[in-house]
C-alpha cells in the first residue's frame, strides 16, 4: 500500500518592501502614530505601505486642503509633528492654503507629496500626469524648508531632516517630495529601526536676558503682550509666574488665547481691536512682547504706537523688530521666560519714591531710547487699572446695540465643556470670539486668523478630535465657509469623530457684506449673497444628526449635540454684526 506525501502548507509571499515602506518606517521610527492625507496615482506606494503599518492610524479626508487643515489642528493640539500624505501636482498644490495657515500658526505639519518619475525631474516637458516644471518652487515661499528625494537610500535621512525642521523653534510646516518610481521600487535594506533628530532650540543670549530683566525690574508700568508663540512653546506657566512677579497686566493676541488665565486680576483679555486696550499698551513704560510679531491684528491694524520701551521675545527671526524697534531676543518663549524669571529677584522691591527732577535715575534710558512717562502719585494699582480698562471696553460695547451677538457667544461658552477644543472658521462669530471668548484652558482654541483662509473650522476640528480622543470638539463656521468643507461630513461619519459643527447661516459672506457696505455704501449681491443647501437635510444625507436652532435654544441644543456620541450639526440662522472698529479714527 502506497501513500502520497502530504504537501507542506503554503504561505503567501510577502510583498517586497518598497520606497513607500521606507517612508512609513521612518515616520514610525520618529514617533508618528497618525497620518492624514488623500491618495493619488503617484502616491499609491505610500498608501500601499500603510497597509503594512498596523501601528499607524490613517485618517483620510476628501479634499487635500481640508486634510492639511486637519493636520494643522492635530499638530497644534498635540504640539507634535503631523504627517500629511498627498499626490503630485493638483493634490500637492491644494495643500498650499492649509500650509500657509500652518506657517502662520507655527504648526508642525510634515507634508509628503509624490513627484513625477525621476526621469521627469529637472523642468523638462515630458508630459507626465500631474507634471509641473518645478513643483517644489510652489512651496518655498510658504513652508520652512523643502526637501527632495531622488533615490530610496535618501528617504530615511530626508524624512528625519524634514521632521527636525518642522519641530525646530518656531514649529512650522515643511514639504518633502519623492518621485513615484522611487516610492514603488523594491528596496533591499533592513527596516528603519531608529532615527535621531535634534530640533533646533533657541536659548536666549545671556547679555540680552540681563538687560531685559534690568528694564523690566526697573519699570513702573510694565505690561505684557502674549502671542501664539507662548502657546506653541508651552510657556504658559512661565508667563503666569513672570506676570505675577512683576505685577504686570497681560493681554493675549488672538493666536495667544489661553496663554494667560482669562479671569486673572492682571488679565487684559484679548480686546486688541479696542482703542482703550491699544492706549493701555501704548502707555506702558516697558512693554514685553512674547511670541508675537505685532502684526496687523495684534496692533489694532498698525495704529499701535508705543511710547515706552519695547522688549520683544520672538522665535521667528523675520518678525523680530519687524514692526517696532526695541530690545529683541531671538529665542523660544519658554526658555526666554524661564531665564527672565531666574534673573529677576524673587520679590521685587516696593515702588520707589518719586525722584527729584535733578536726581539721576539708575535706569535712565539712553538718548536714542524713548523716555517712559513719569507716573502720577495717585497711579492706580495694576489690578485696578486692568479692571478700569475692561469696564471701559464693556461701556463701549454697551452703546452699540450688540446684545444679540453677545448673547449668542455667551450661549456657545455656556454649552461648551471646560475641557473642550474649539476650532473657528473665518466668520463674524469667530471674530467676536477672538476678542471676547474665554477658552478656559490653554491650547484649546484654534482659528485661521494667521493666513485667514475660509474653510478651516470643520476639518481642523476633525484633526483636533483625532488628537484629543474623549474630549468634545466644536467647529464654528459661517454658511460661506461651511461650503468649503461639506465633503468632510463623510469623513466625520466614516471615523465617527465626536465633532459638533455649528453653522451660523446668514445667507452669504457676512463680514464681506459689512466691509463692502462700510467702504462703498452698498454691497454686491452677486458677490456676497449665497444660495445655500438645507444644511440640516444635507447632514442627514451623510448620516450625521442635525438640528436647526435659534438664539433661545442655542445653548441647550449645542450642549445636547456635544454630549451625544459621534458627529453632529447645529444650524443657527442669524445675521450678526461686528462691533465698531476703533482703528479708523485713531
Amino acid at each position: 500500500m502506497s501513500t502520497t506525501p502530504t504537501p507542506a502548507p503554503t504561505t503567501a509571499a510577502r510583498p517586497p518592501r518598497t520606497g513607500g515602506d521606507l517612508v512609513i518606517e521612518s515616520l514610525t521610527a520618529l514617533g508618528a502614530d497618525t497620518v492624514f492625507g488623500l491618495p493619488g496615482q503617484h502616491a499609491l506606494g505610500l498608501f500601499d505601505a500603510l497597509r503594512r503599518a498596523p501601528d499607524v492610524r490613517y485618517v483620510g479626508l476628501r479634499v487635500e486642503n481640508n486634510a492639511g487643515f486637519a493636520a494643522d489642528a492635530y499638530a497644534r493640539t498635540t504640539r507634535r509633528v503631523a504627517p500629511l500624505l498627498v499626490s503630485t501636482g493638483p493634490g500637492a498644490l491644494l495643500t498650499l492654503p492649509a500650509l500657509q495657515e500652518a506657517a502662520a500658526g507655527s504648526a508642525a505639519v510634515l507634508a509628503i507629496g509624490s513627484q513625477v518619475p525621476v526621469a521627469g525631474l529637472g523642468g523638462g516637458r515630458h508630459g507626465y500626469l500631474h507634471e509641473l516644471p518645478d513643483q517644489a518652487a510652489a512651496f518655498r515661499g510658504v513652508v520652512k524648508s523643502v526637501h527632495t528625494v531622488r533615490t530610496a537610500s535618501q528617504i530615511p535621512s530626508a524624512v528625519a531632516a524634514a521632521w527636525e525642521s518642522a519641530l525646530g523653534a518656531p514649529h512650522g510646516p515643511v514639504w518633502l517630495e519623492i518621485p513615484q518610481d522611487v516610492l514603488l521600487a523594491p528596496v533591499d535594506v533592513p527596516p528603519v529601526a531608529e532615527l535621531a533628530v535634534f530640533p533646533r532650540e533657541l536659548p536666549p543670549r545671556r547679555e540680552l536676558i540681563e538687560e531685559a530683566a534690568r528694564r523690566l525690574g526697573a519699570a513702573r508700568r510694565p505690561v505684557i503682550l502674549a502671542g501664539g508663540g507662548v502657546v506653541r512653546a508651552g510657556a504658559e506657566a512661565e508667563l503666569l509666574a513672570l506676570a505675577e512677579r512683576l505685577r504686570a497686566p497681560v493681554a493675549t493676541t488672538f493666536g495667544g488665547k489661553g496663554a494667560f488665565p482669562w479671569e486673572h486680576p492682571l488679565s487684559l483679555q484679548s480686546w486688541l481691536e479696542d482703542r482703550h486696550t491699544t492706549d493701555f499698551l501704548e502707555d506702558a513704560d516697558t512693554l514685553l512682547v512674547v511670541g508675537s510679531g505685532l502684526g496687523e491684528l495684534s496692533s489694532n491694524y498698525h495704529t499701535f504706537r508705543p511710547r515706552g520701551r519695547v522688549v520683544q521675545i520672538e522665535a521667528d527671526l523675520g518678525k523680530l523688530e519687524s514692526n517696532h524697534a526695541g530690545l529683541g531676543l531671538h529665542a523660544d518663549a519658554r526658555t526666554a521666560l524661564a531665564a527672565l524669571l531666574a534673573e529677576l529677584p524673587g520679590r521685587l522691591p516696593e515702588p520707589r519714591p518719586e525722584r527729584r527732577p535733578d536726581q539721576p535715575s539708575p535706569d535712565q534710558p539712553s538718548p536714542d531710547e524713548p523716555s517712559p512717562d513719569e507716573p502720577s502719585p495717585d497711579q492706580p494699582s495694576p489690578e485696578a487699572a486692568v479692571a478700569a480698562l475692561l469696564a471701559r471696553v464693556r461701556d463701549r460695547l454697551d452703546g452699540q446695540g450688540l446684545e444679540a451677538e453677545r448673547r449668542i457667544l455667551a450661549a456657545v461658552r455656556a454649552a461648551l465643556p471646560d475641557d473642550a477644543v474649539s476650532c473657528w472658521d473665518m466668520t463674524i462669530l469667530a471674530y467676536w470670539a477672538w476678542s471676547a471668548f474665554d477658552p478656559r484652558r490653554t491650547n484649546a482654541l484654534h482659528s485661521a486668523q494667521g493666513a485667514g483662509g475660509l474653510g478651516y473650522g470643520f476639518p481642523a476640528a476633525l484633526g483636533a478630535a483625532v488628537a484629543a480622543p474623549g474630549r468634545p470638539v466644536l467647529a464654528v463656521s459661517g454658511d460661506g465657509g461651511a461650503m468649503y468643507s461639506l465633503a468632510e461630513l463623510a469623513t466625520a461619519r466614516q471615523y465617527d469623530l465626536p465633532v459638533t459643527w455649528l453653522i451660523v447661516d446668514d445667507g452669504g459672506y457676512g463680514i464681506l457684506r459689512e466691509y463692502m457696505t462700510d467702504a462703498f455704501g452698498a454691497t454686491s449681491a452677486e458677490a456676497t449673497e449665497l444660495t445655500r443647501p438645507d444644511f440640516v437635510a444635507l447632514a442627514g444625507a451623510f448620516g450625521v444628526p442635525a438640528v436647526r436652532t435659534d438664539p433661545d435654544r442655542l445653548a441647550a441644543d449645542l450642549a445636547a449635540a456635544l454630549a451625544a456620541p459621534g458627529p453632529s450639526v447645529v444650524v443657527l440662522p442669524a445675521r450678526l454684526r461686528m462691533f465698531a472698529p476703533t482703528h479708523l479714527t485713531a
